[in-house]
Order: C-alpha cells, then structure tokens, then sequence
C-alpha cells in the first residue's frame, strides 16, 4: 500500500469516466489517496473520490507521507506541482487529460496500465534537471526555479528591448528583440520550440538561448552547457521588463541584473515502460505519418 496524492486544475475534461477510474483503481489497489483540496471541492459533485481520502493544501502536508504524486491535466499543469514538490523528490506521474503534452506523457486511457504500474512499482524515474534564478533572491519566494524556461520579455506592446547576454562573463550577444528564452532540455519541446530553437534530449546537459522575434534575421537559437553561468542586463524605452519561470511573472525594473544557473536538484518524473521520449515525440509531432489521405 502507498500513500499517493492527486493534483488538478478545474478543468471540465477532469470531470470524466476517466478520473473517476483513476479514484475507482485507487482505491481498489488500498492505497491511501491525498487530494489537493481545491480540486477535490471541484469535483465532489461528479466524481466519486471515495470517503477514505485525504485533503492537502501545501507541499508541507504531503512530503513526508506521500510516496508519489500523480498530476491530471496537461503540461501546465504539472508544471505548477513544482510548488508542492519543490527539493523534495517526490516523483510525478502526468495523466495528460488536456491537450499536447510532453510531460504528461500517459493518456487518460492508461489509467488503469498506470495504477498497475504504480503499485507494482514497474516504472522508472527521469530526474529533469531545471534553471535556477541566482539573482535577484528570492524574487520568486522560496521557488525560484523553472522545470521548463526562463523568460525575458518586454513589459507591453511598444518597441523590442535589448537583452545583453553573457555566459561565464563573456558577452554572447546583444540581443534587439521582443524577448529571450532560456531554456532547459525539458523545454526545449515548449515556449523555445514554438520560437524555432532545437529539440534536445531530456538528458542533454545544456541550456538553450532562444530570441523571440529578434531585429536580426541572421540571430539563431545558441545551446551551451549548463554547467556554466548566465548573465542578463536589459534595457529599452520601457524602464521595466518581464521575468518569467514557466508560468509565473514578474515585472522588474531595468536596473536589475538576472543570474542564472542550473538548479542544484532536479525533478523527478514517472515514466512507464514503452513511454520513451523519442516515442512520444514521434507520436506527438506526429512524425513519419503521411496525411495527405
């Protein structure tokens, strides 16, 4: 038996036969069943979860009880069980009940191979590594990492920025653009990838600068290793910027400089056998399949 937990956004695709399964297989397996409470509240009155549950609202409440937590939607929003996992190491399943999506790999007709997977313990752990914000502290709180990117953009719609960008203090470029992307190999499938950057391999030890709609066409996406340091000074007409780590913003002033680094830990994501990165990237990219008929 283990104690597992269960994180979701109020999505309508969640009130389904589909997560009702997934409590139903929970529950059949005797596991004990943590619901982050907001969720459970959304779903109370067209899922049964089951009168043995477990109601958390923080990381705190789980990280020494739970043995894995499983996220049901899509990439975003196992992007905000960051939160809750934080250093912990709790390792995630993704249950993609939403759209595309890379990191939560398993289809919401898995459910049951999942459950199976889990209890039998047949899945293994991909550690993700993730950025890191040195500087300015703290500007995130206490969460002051990204599983997918960091971002630099302009604060509104008027004239691009300039991002001047250093690595290991030597200047790479100065960059005329509306923004700039740094990305981790996880992300190289999200924001960085809808901007023309590479794809790389989960495992790939790099970072990935991508410039988002840059002045000079003959500006390219730059990979670098990720066991250096990242240096951002900004400036523009706009006295402030936007500072983003996956879905989270702040707007800063231009006088700030940004320091970044690779996190110290990384995130643990469950992946089930015959879930491969390179399957899912075939199957979500849909390479190789002729649609012309």
């Amino acid at each position: 038996m283990q104690n597992i937990a269960i994180y979701g956004r109020n999505l309508e695709a969640n009130k389904s036969a589909h997560v009702q399964q997934l409590f139903d297989y929970l529950a059949a397996k005797k596991n004990t069943t943590w619901v982050y409470e907001p969720f459970f509240h959304y779903l109370k009155n067209a899922v049964n979860t089951g009168s043995s549950i477990k109601l958390f609202n923080t990381g705190n409440e789980i990280k020494d009880t739970t043995q894995l937590l499983i996220s049901l939607g899509g990439d975003g929003t196992l992007l905000e069980t960051l939160d809750l996992i934080r250093d912990s190491g709790t390792p995630v399943l993704g249950i993609n009940t939403g759209r595309l999506g890379f990191l939560a790999s398993v289809s919401k007709e898995e459910v049951q191979l999942a459950v199976d997977a889990i209890v039998s313990k047949k899945y293994v752990i991909d550690t993700r590594s993730m950025l890191m914000i040195e500087k300015p502290a703290a500007i995130f709180g206490d969460v002051n990492y990204a599983l997918n990117d960091i971002t630099i953009g302009k604060s509104d719609t008027s004239a691009m920025i300039i991002i001047h960008t250093y690595f290991n203090e030597q200047l790479i470029n100065s960059y005329y653009a509306d923004g700039l992307i740094i990305s981790s190999p996880t992300g190289s499938t999200a924001y960085s990838l809808s901007c023309g950057g590479p794809i790389v391999l989960p495992d790939s030890e790099n970072f990935i600068i991508t410039p988002i709609a840059p002045h000079n066409l003959n500006v390219r996406p730059l990979v670098i290793p990720d066991s250096g340091t990242i240096k951002i000074k900004v400036e523009g007409r706009n006295t402030k910027f936007m500072l983003s780590l996956d879905s989270r913003s702040k707007l800063l002033e231009n006088t700030n400089e940004i320091i970044i680094k690779k996190s110290p830990f990384g995130m643990n994501i469950v992946k089930l056998e015959n879930h491969e990165f390179l399957t899912t990237l075939r199957n979500k990219l849909m390479w190789g399949i002729d649609k012309r008929n």
